[in-house]
């Protein structure tokens, strides 16, 4: 009897396996023309930095990231006053070029790591490693680890803790030198400069005011702040931050965050609460993606009241599947622009083996070009996370 309940159990595991093989097969058919298009496009492309532009409105140097909150506006009883928030509605003429490049950025160094994740040419490791050093290692082109000025107000603030939400663009770059590092064109030096420099960062996002201040918020925030932190760690193999990481979100993120049937209130109270609710299941997604593992599968948790990453993707879909089964108010802006191709449907797709989610993350968008859109998307090249 053992031996037919390990054999069972065996084959069970394969299986689960093989499954999940065959999502990603399918995911690379549908996306391998796109990935060699866009890879040649970034291979046509320089670096470039936070450096080459600036704003006179940012208390920062040249070296540090200025952006400025989007949902601020001139307030029309005092035009020379500080900003006044109108929430879901961004400011076209804010400063965000270095939003901009670094999401640009993100975009080459994805295409590259696909690329070179499907074919193993050197070539497009040459490449990445040029831009990697232009904003991690070159003393005249670098970034400072540290979002100490972004999504500043004027008049109010030069700089506030809600802005570290606009390095989740770097996320696809750490797994990217995760897929890379390997090859032998990454040399031993850069690989260093660019490791100590995700970890200055993370060391910063845990220990200043705003980094804490973000990573202790209630709402799509905090959830990002993991998200992006666990990417970062992954990339640095820290080991301690990564238990930290899973343990906050089945104590706090996953309890806190989520409502028994799956939806994220938080999310639903705004003005935007379709866009939202589908950017905050994005990230608890990626955080189940990247912080699981064999002996703590957080795609597996549940929490005793029967809160879990499934029931949260099994609440959203049908609304992403059918936009015109949404019982709330249309979102003030953008509404029209979403759904693209969600990160949820496709992982989700790959851990609980959903063919029906897979179906509706390929009839989607796959390359969206609205900047609101990418700028809440920042899981733009599945592959490299499979």
């Amino acid at each position: 009897m053992k031996r037919i309940g390990l054999s069972f159990v065996c084959s069970l595991c394969m299986f689960a396996c093989f499954a999940q093989g065959n999502i990603k097969q399918q995911t690379i058919a549908v996306l391998k023309q796109q990935i060699l298009a866009e890879a040649d496009w970034a291979m046509k492309q320089s670096p470039v930095t936070i450096t080459a532009e600036s704003s006179p409105r940012s208390a920062g140097g040249k070296h540090d990231f200025f952006s400025e909150a989007d949902y601020f506006w001139p307030n029309p009883f005092n035009p020379d006053g500080p900003y006044i928030n109108r929430d879901g509605e961004t400011n076209p003429n804010n400063f965000v070029a270095h939003r901009k490049a670094m999401i640009r950025f993100s975009t080459i160094i994805g295409a590259l790591a696909s690329a070179y994740h499907l074919t193993h040419d050197e070539k497009y490791v040459k490449q990445a490693v040029v831009h990697l050093k232009a904003w991690f290692v070159n003393p005249e082109t670098i970034m400072n680890p540290n979002l100490s000025f972004a999504q500043a107000v004027k008049g109010s603030s030069t700089g506030r803790s809600w802005g570290i939400i606009d390095t989740i663009h770097f996320m696809e770059v750490a797994q990217g030198v995760l897929v890379m590092e390997k090859a032998k064109s990454f040399d031993a030096k850069s690989l260093t400069a660019i490791k100590k420099w995700f970890a200055d960062y993370m060391l910063w996002l845990n220990t200043s005011k705003n980094g804490v201040a973000e990573k202790t918020s209630q709402n799509n925030h905090s959830a990002c702040w993991v998200m992006q932190v666990a990417s970062f760690a992954k990339l640095c193999n820290d080991q301690p931050m990564l238990d930290s990481l899973r343990l906050r979100y089945k104590t706090i993120l996953l309890p806190k965050q989520m409502a028994t049937d799956g939806s994220f209130p938080l999310e639903l109270a705004r003005t935007k609460a379709y866009g939202y609710s589908i950017f905050n299941l994005d990230a608890f997604t990626m955080i189940c993606q990247i912080l699981s593992t064999s002996g703590d599968d957080l795609w597996k948790f549940e929490t005793t009241d029967g809160k879990s990453i499934q029931k949260g993707i099994n609440y959203l879909y049908p609304f992403v599947a059918d936009k015109s089964k949404w019982t709330l108010k249309p979102d003030v802006m953008f509404w029209e622009n979403w759904p693209v191709a969600q990160p949820f449907l496709v992982f989700g797709a790959q851990a609980y083996q959903n063919q029906n989610w897979f179906n509706t993350w390929k009839k989607l968008d796959l390359k969206p070009t609205n900047e609101e859109v990418i700028r809440n998307l920042p899981i733009r090249h599945p592959l490299i996370w499979m």
